[in-house]
């Protein structure tokens, strides 16, 4: 499944690029820190612009959401081809799976929310959806050409089982990791050494 654009509506113009990108930053980091019901005005007032900058730029919260999650999403997509660039097959897909469960375990509040608004089956989901699975099918197809994973693999089980790990709103990140660590020996094809925590 080839990468298609990821939804992302911020503009060309170099000033107006700042103000979104100050925008997307304060709200990623407020919604961190405070939830995603935090008010647009604290939003506002973070990134150093006023309300109606924020307002010309997301008309409603929603907006705001979407552009968070397509910069978390396009983060997510960019590790795993910088991590195929500089590991080991395994290495690569495990350091990326670790790096899966930790943006699922800070961004679960944003998913939800995003989700209830605008529905898992949205056009925007999907192309985030192709984008996150093109990423991964190139470290899986990788791992197992080299033979470190089970050949009878597909991505989806293994995100499923990742997914499972973070779906759980009382998963503590010890546990999580932990749980990861047992899915990764599981990935490895039968009689396989034991992979050494990343």
């Amino acid at each position: 499944m080839a990468p298609q654009p990821l939804p992302c509506t911020r503009p060309t113009r170099a000033d107006a690029a700042r103000n979104y990108d100050r925008l997307v930053t304060a709200a990623r980091e407020t919604f961190a820190e405070h939830g995603t019901d935090t008010s647009l005005e604290e939003i506002a007032r973070r990134a150093g612009v006023g309300i109606g900058t924020l307002y010309r730029r997301f008309p409603h919260r929603t907006a705001l959401l979407e552009a968070v999650y397509v910069d978390e999403i396009q983060t997510v997509v960019d590790r795993a081809y910088e991590f195929d660039r500089e590991l080991e097959p395994f290495d690569a897909l495990a350091t990326w799976l670790r790096s899966f469960v930790g943006y699922g375990l800070s961004k679960k509040s944003l998913s939800h929310e995003l989700t209830l608004a605008i529905g898992a089956e949205s056009p925007f989901f999907q192309a985030c959806k192709t984008n996150v699975q093109a990423a991964g099918n190139l470290l899986l197809d990788k791992a197992k050409a080299a033979g470190a994973v089970r050949p009878e693999l597909e991505l989806m089980d293994v995100l499923r089982l990742v997914g499972g790990i973070t779906h759980s709103p009382d998963t503590p990140p010890e546990q999580a990791h932990r749980l990861l660590d047992i899915v990764l020996c599981g990935l490895r094809p039968a009689g396989a050494p034991a992979q050494a925590k990343g």
